[in-house]
């Protein structure tokens, strides 16, 4: 029996953990989570959204809201500011003995991104 993937709210709220020695997500496993996450694109050892705003204000507010959520859960993304759109990236780059990949914890903090975004709007 399959198993139907987390709501965007249920995944939010999952607990960020350590990642020391963590294991990425198989592809397989990695895709049926972002079923929550349907503006994401999974690039195999990454995921990425782009966010697009009216103007640089309103990026530079979201990267705030960005940074207050990765400081929360010490776990950062890589961002690409422009003037109208922000561009996020998720991996761990410790993950797989140092070869980078896909953790829960990059799906966990997307998700918060998104239902930040979502209840801000």
């Amino acid at each position: 029996m399959s198993q139907d993937p987390p709501t965007l709210e249920a995944l939010a709220a999952r607990d960020v953990t350590p990642q020391m020695g963590s294991v990425a997500l198989s592809e397989r496993e990695g895709r049926g989570l972002m079923a929550a996450l349907p503006e994401w694109t999974w690039f195999g050892r990454h995921i990425e959204r782009t966010y697009r705003f009216e103007n640089y204000h309103q990026s530079i507010a979201f990267v705030n809201m960005i940074a207050a959520i990765a400081h929360a859960a010490d776990h950062h993304p890589d961002l690409s500011v422009h003037y109208n759109r922000v561009v996020v990236r998720y991996s761990t780059h410790d993950a797989d003995n140092g070869a980078g990949g896909v953790t829960m914890n990059d799906l966990i903090c997307a998700a918060r991104i998104d239902l930040a975004l979502k209840l801000s709007a």
